[in-house]
Formats: C-alpha cells, sequence, structure tokens
C-alpha cells in the first residue's frame, strides 16, 4: 500500500504510465470539457464564497505584489532561457511567458490537497491566480515582438480576458460571491462534495496528455528537460517570499509557491499562437505539461508544504 499518497496522484500517473504504453485510453472530447468546466467553476465559487466573507482590506496591494511577482518571474524565465539555454528570441519569449503564468490543474490539485491536511488558505487566491495570467502574456508578446503597429491586441485581449480559463474563474467568483453559502448549498453536491473525483478524471486526461508531448522533450535536449525541472522549486521560493510581503498564511503562502512554480498550458498557449507564430509551441507545452506539471503534482506541492510550514515556523 503507497501510504500518504493522495489518490488523485494515483490517477495523473495511471494516465501517464497509459499514454507511454500507448494504451488504448482515451477521455471523450466531451467528458474532458465537462470536467475541467467544472473543477473552473467550483474553484472560483469557493473562492467567491470566501470572499463574500472577509473584507477588502490589504487587496489592492496584493493585487500589485502579484501583478510584480508575474513580470519578474517572466523576465526571470527569459533571460534564463536567452543567456543559458541560447534560445532564439521567439521561442525564449513564448516558454518565458508559459512559466510566468499559471497552471490552473496544479492549483485544482494544490487546493485539494490543503483540503485533505486540513490547512485553510485566503479566498483572495483565485483571483490572484487569474491576475497572474495576464502580466507573462503580455510581457511574453512585447519581449518576442516589441510593440509594432501589427500586434493584433485586440485577439490576444480577448484570447486572455475572454478565455475559457479565466471567464469560468471570474464567473464562479462571481457567482460564489453573490449568491453566498445558502445559495449555492443546492449545488454543493455537484461542485463541491464531488470536487476530488472530477479532479481525479481531470488528472487522469493530464496524465494522457503529458505522455504525448514526452517525445518533444526527447527532440529539445537536456537544457530543456533540466530548465523544466530546476525552475519550479525556484519560482517557488520566489512565490513564498512574496507570499511573506502579503501577510499570508500557510495555506495562502504554499497556494502562491504552487502558483509561481507552475507553467501554463491553456491561457498562455492560446496567446503565443495568435501574437508569436514564428514561436515552435511543442518546446514550450513539453516543458511545462510533460515535465513541470507532473513534477509539481507528484513532487513539488508536498515540497513547497514543507518548505513553507519550516520558514513559517522559524523564530523571527
Amino acid at each position: 500500500m503507497l501510504s500518504g499518497i493522495d489518490p488523485i496522484v494515483l490517477f495523473f500517473a495511471l494516465g501517464l504510465l497509459a499514454g507511454v504504453l500507448k494504451a488504448d485510453l482515451r477521455l471523450p472530447p466531451a467528458i474532458y470539457e465537462f470536467v475541467s468546466t467544472l473543477l473552473l467553476l467550483a474553484i472560483g465559487m469557493k473562492g467567491g464564497i470566501e470572499l463574500a466573507r472577509q473584507p477588502a482590506t490589504g487587496l489592492v496591494s496584493d493585487l500589485a505584489l502579484t501583478l510584480l511577482l508575474g513580470i519578474l518571474l517572466t523576465f526571470l524565465a527569459f533571460f534564463i532561457l536567452r543567456a543559458l539555454g541560447r534560445l532564439d528570441r521567439a521561442n525564449a519569449a513564448a516558454v518565458a511567458a508559459h512559466y510566468g503564468s499559471v497552471s490552473i490543474g496544479t492549483f485544482a490539485v494544490a487546493v485539494a490537497f490543503l483540503g485533505t491536511a486540513g490547512i485553510a488558505y485566503e479566498p483572495t487566491l483565485p483571483l490572484l491566480l487569474v491576475l497572474l495570467e495576464i502580466p507573462a502574456i503580455i510581457l511574453g508578446i512585447l519581449l518576442a515582438r516589441g510593440i509594432q503597429a501589427g500586434t493584433p491586441w485586440g485577439e490576444i485581449a480577448r484570447e486572455v480576458l475572454l478565455g475559457k480559463s479565466v471567464l469560468l474563474l471570474l464567473g464562479g467568483l462571481v457567482i460564489g460571491w453573490a449568491a453566498g453559502p445558502v445559495g449555492l448549498e443546492p449545488l454543493a453536491p455537484l461542485f463541491f462534495d464531488l470536487f476530488k473525483g472530477i479532479l481525479a478524471i481531470f488528472l487522469l486526461e493530464m496524465g494522457l496528455i503529458a505522455a504525448d508531448h514526452l517525445g518533444g522533450f526527447r527532440r529539445y535536449g537536456l537544457f530543456m528537460g533540466t530548465f523544466a525541472l530546476l525552475i519550479p522549486p525556484c519560482f517557488a521560493m520566489i512565490g513564498i517570499g512574496f507570499a511573506q510581503l502579503m501577510g499570508l498564511s500557510l495555506g495562502g503562502t504554499i497556494l502562491l509557491a504552487t502558483l509561481a512554480a507552475s507553467a501554463s498550458y491553456i491561457a498562455a498557449p492560446a496567446a503565443m499562437r495568435s501574437a508569436v507564430p514564428e514561436a515552435n509551441p511543442a518546446l514550450s507545452l513539453t516543458a511545462a505539461l510533460a515535465i513541470t506539471f507532473p513534477f509539481n503534482i507528484l513532487i513539488g506541492i508536498p515540497l513547497y508544504q514543507r518548505i513553507a510550514t519550516w520558514l513559517m515556523e522559524m523564530p523571527s
């Protein structure tokens, strides 16, 4: 018996193994769309319910620090990719945008991890998650193309702000805030009681998708594999530092560290495909989805929890 391992992680491992072995296993696209929609709405509504209970004191400074965090992570990733990896400007900017942005799937796993451990977190974290999507994508485009007349900013803004992930998270946040726990009680069996079961199905499919991108890692060599493994814990430490500046609790610190360590595979790929078509999407997706995502799910989140706990228990 593998004691201490969350079963939802084993669902991801099953999908990854099935994909590597080329097994006849794949969720129908409609099921994947359904479970991802439920996850995004559930995360947003949970945040909205708690947000309605809390004063907005300090929210402005937290939002400003979150924007600064997204900018800092993107610049750091771009510098490393250009200086050490010798990637061309377009590909370095595209990969940096992925790593400055966030993974909603990783956030969902971290939320479930905290729920199992009984660790509370601030209700503003879903809002910070949405906010972290934006600066990295804009900065990635600027680093790749500069400010040019031909840059399709309207289309990019639509991709970022009206894309499925951001729209459902913000919509869920507003619904949770407006309806409150009493109003959402009839929906709780679907969105809240079944959250971990839905997440397990989602991670099964993500394991299969990650396996599909492993070939890209073999093509692009040792540097990108090393980058995708070492950057998450380094960025997590930066996230912990920003969490301390915000005065977040242990749970909030773990979640912000996880967000800083994660890499986008939904919003950033869509925006980069539109704005920087010369960049190779396989390079970004292989690093983000086939390496960083499994690392964070299997190793990273428990590691960030231990580091955050140790740092916050140190005498000041």
